[in-house]
């Protein structure tokens, strides 16, 4: 059977409304899809996507939005086509900014850093992302900076 996102992108509605329109989709599917379409921006921004990686997307969007491992998968299959057909991050970043709250955006920029880290290494191309992406959130210096501390801290507490 079939996933929700699937049905949400089968072929007849990409034929329809073009590969990019989300005008079929509900609110809570965007949002889904734009968080997950950062993610997958910010794992690839190294050029090495890792198994590491996706599984903390997995962790993230099943932890966030309780799906199955199944659903997180397709969600992340349909945010990277997304992400391809994508000329920048302002149409997800703009998604976002419409349905969630400060402390959610938060959220998503501690998923971020999560990402980043994964690797132990800050990249330059990564840095420059994720400010890009807190400045588009509406959020300051001081919260994504709070957000990467929150990050670390906790990811020491596991070791």
């Amino acid at each position: 059977m079939a996933s929700f996102f699937r049905k949400l992108f089968s072929s007849e509605t990409a034929n329809r409304h073009g590969p990019s329109d989300f005008s079929t989709v509900d609110s809570a599917a965007r949002v889904r899809i734009a968080a997950c379409a950062i993610m997958v921006e910010v794992a690839r921004a190294d050029d090495d996507f890792t198994s590491e990686e996706h599984a903390i997307i997995v962790d993230s969007l099943k932890a966030e939005f309780n799906l199955s491992d199944d659903e997180a998968g397709d969600l992340i299959s349909i945010a990277s086509r997304k992400t391809d057909e994508s000329i920048d991050t302002w149409g997800f970043t703009h998604t976002l900014n419409e349905s969630l709250s400060e402390p959610e955006k938060i959220g998503v920029i501690e998923a971020i850093w999560k990402i980043i880290f994964s690797d132990g290494r800050l990249g330059k191309h990564e840095d420059t992302l994720i400010h890009k992406l807190s400045f588009l959130l509406g959020l300051t210096h001081q919260q994504m900076i709070a957000a990467k501390m929150k990050m670390l801290e906790g990811s020491q507490g596991e070791s």
